[in-house]
């Protein structure tokens, strides 16, 4: 049997979670992409390589990094800033998790349960979460997989997100300022 790979989609109307199907979150100074075990490295220099391939790259920043509740949070959100203006991507904020019905505006906002709507229509390629509560990322991230081409990128603060195709855990400053110059020393050598 072929080992399952977190690759984008569309998988379908119901893709299983990469947690019911084998893989498993990376250990600390790893990260995963599309499924497989790889150094953080490694997994950095991915991320450049498809930010910089991408056509439509957007973030995601939720309220973990929107909000100052802690100390060193504003200075999280400067350097996801930086990253995003250096890699010429847009931002879309994600500030609350509630439901925003009848219909949301895609242009504008992003909402956990309904991430597609936003990738359809701004004609996302490849998209970045960071700062997203993670039960609320996986969620997203599996419809994401589900219905969109859109290729995901989780930097996540905690343990990673097996569901995106690929994932930092335990990311902070450090991590976002590596990927920072890597950009931009790409840029220049371009």
């Amino acid at each position: 049997m072929t080992k399952y790979r977190v690759l984008a989609g569309p998988e379908g109307y119901l893709p299983p979670a990469a947690a019911c199907v084998g893989i498993t979150l990376p250990e600390v100074g790893g990260a995963l992409i599309e499924g497989r075990h790889v150094p953080e490295q490694e997994a950095l220099s991915a991320i450049v390589d498809k930010l910089l391939s991408a056509k439509r790259p957007f973030f995601f920043p939720g309220p973990n990094l929107l909000w100052e509740w802690k100390e060193g949070v504003a200075e999280k959100a400067a350097a996801l800033r930086k990253l995003a203006d250096t890699a010429g991507a847009r931002v879309i904020p994600m500030p609350d998790y509630r439901p925003k019905y009848p219909m949301i505006n895609p242009a504008i906002e992003i909402n956990p349960n309904h991430p597609n709507l936003t990738i359809w229509h701004n004609k996302i390629d490849v998209c970045v979460f960071a700062g997203v509560h993670c039960h609320y990322a996986n969620v997203a991230l599996k419809i994401i997989r589900g219905g969109t081409d859109c290729y995901t990128i989780a930097i996540c603060g905690e343990a990673g997100h097996e569901d995106a195709n690929i994932t930092l855990r335990n990311a902070g400053i450090p991590q976002i300022e590596a990927l920072t110059a890597m950009v931009a020393e790409r840029r220049r050598l371009s």
